[in-house]
């Protein structure tokens, strides 16, 4: 069955299941991945070995942006390219984001290697953590070509409708990681370093799984080939400007939170785990939410490539709904089941209240926040890059680091953890408008001028 029998006819509710669900069961793999080694750490009752990991996050999640940007730019830029019947150009696009993953990875390998110490000081870690935090990130950082290649495939794979297999190598890393986590952080007593030795292997897993899908899938329309590799045609140009935006966001985030880790500091290394663990936290009511977002991404992207601007609109306005459905729940259950949570993660009694005080904070713009996400994939779908990146810079840049050193000044920790509610809640009003503009300027059946 061809992707354009899939994606340009039929029932549109069907498709956003068949792409969506995949995509959201991936981010719960993610979510569980992300929560698996803070919650084994934490179960040394060492919340300095806590607050260790969660000074490394930022590191981890960039490595895990950087693959975004090159699989979520490449999967809609080829997506584009099947809609238009272009096979030989998707095929250049493919190999191009391949190669791409590990330059970078090979990069931050180096960099981080070099400069883990200063790096981590930078973060804000202290003389009580910097050892912890040096000894993660050292093996993150010898991991870092697997991390940004697997993220990369899992996203470039669903340009050719293989959500389900996306999703497989997702949990393969996962399952991996959370078996190995208990035998190295506890059995071995390896702490912090197993925890990381955990996560790349899982990563190697997930890799080499996407390495078999295109040995043993002959009729793949993607390509691994060294000799389909071009950066030419506006192929780089395109994968860049079109994965920024989504990526732009998960980057800002990981820059922002050294920034809230280095004010967090200033209340104590409790504070800092605190806010580590409330973030896995709301990674639950945020990260699914964005699953299926970037799931209809595929679908967006080959019926604007095909110039149905009809099925654009109507795969936009019903996953909206989905989302804000999805969002409500997702909120409901991380409040209610919120101190269970935490306690599971760390066992001092001032972090684990640090921990639900700003978890609530944190996930205050739940219901909502799955429409900004939803605004950013359809600006993609449409070869939009501007208007999205300055959204995503209004939402964790422009206002959530100045309003992070403003409420803190005027309000102490308090100001400071509701910071992010108020950039959502701002970046989704925005995200909103700007879509609204666009689609209302869009021709029926006609595609839009490039903003």
């Amino acid at each position: 069955m061809t992707q354009e029998k899939n994606f340009g006819t039929g029932s549109m509710w069907k498709h956003i299941a068949q792409m969506g669900i995949p995509s959201i069961i991936s981010m719960i793999v993610v979510v569980v991945y992300n929560m698996a080694d803070t919650f084994f750490v934490g179960q040394t009752h060492n919340d300095m070995m806590v607050a260790a990991v969660s000074l490394a996050a930022p590191i981890f999640s960039l490595m895990i942006t950087i693959g975004t940007l090159v699989g979520t730019g490449g999967c809609s830029v080829i997506s584009n390219a099947f809609g238009e019947g272009n096979k030989e150009r998707a095929k250049k696009i493919s190999s191009f984001c391949v190669y791409a993953a590990i330059g970078i990875g090979l990069i931050f390998t180096f960099i981080l290697l070099l400069f883990t110490e200063p790096i981590l000081f930078m973060m804000g870690a202290t003389e009580n953590t910097i050892q912890l935090a040096a000894s993660y990130t050292r093996w993150i950082a010898i991991g870092a070509v697997f991390i940004i290649f697997s993220n990369a495939l899992s996203n470039l794979i669903r340009s050719e409708g293989a959500a389900k297999e996306s999703m497989i190598g997702n949990l393969i890393g996962t399952v991996v990681n959370i078996i190995l986590d208990p035998i190295m952080i506890l059995g071995l007593g390896m702490g912090v370093r197993g925890a990381a030795i955990a996560t790349v292997i899982g990563n190697m897993c997930s890799s080499l799984y996407y390495l078999v899908y295109f040995k043993r899938k002959p009729s793949t329309l993607l390509s691994i080939s060294p000799k389909d590799f071009s950066a030419k045609d506006n192929i780089a140009l395109s994968v860049f400007a079109i994965g920024t935006p989504g990526a732009l966001g998960n980057l800002l985030m990981s820059i922002s939170n050294i920034f809230m880790n280095r004010l967090l500091a200033g209340y104590g290394d409790n504070a800092v785990a605190a806010m580590g663990v409330a973030m896995k936290v709301g990674m639950i009511a945020v990260m699914l939410q964005m699953g299926l977002a970037s799931g209809v991404l595929p679908i967006l992207s080959f019926n604007y490539g095909a110039g149905n601007m009809k099925r654009v609109k109507e795969c936009f306005k019903k996953t909206g709904v989905m989302c804000l459905c999805l969002g409500v729940v997702l909120t409901a259950v991380c409040s209610f089941a919120c101190e269970p949570i935490v306690s599971s993660f760390v066992s001092g009694a001032e972090v684990i209240e640090l921990g639900i005080r700003m978890t609530i904070a944190i996930i205050l713009a739940g219901p909502f926040i799955g429409l900004y996400y939803l605004c950013i994939s359809i600006m993609q779908a449409l070869g939009k890059s501007v208007i999205p990146i300055i959204i995503s810079l209004l939402r964790q840049g422009i206002i959530y680091v100045p309003f992070m050193y403003l409420l803190n000044y005027l309000m102490g920790l308090d100001g400071l953890i509701y910071t992010q509610a108020i950039s959502d809640y701002i970046a989704v009003l925005a995200a909103l408008i700007s879509c609204a503009v666009i689609l209302k300027a869009t021709a029926k059946n006609t595609r839009t001028p490039q903003i």
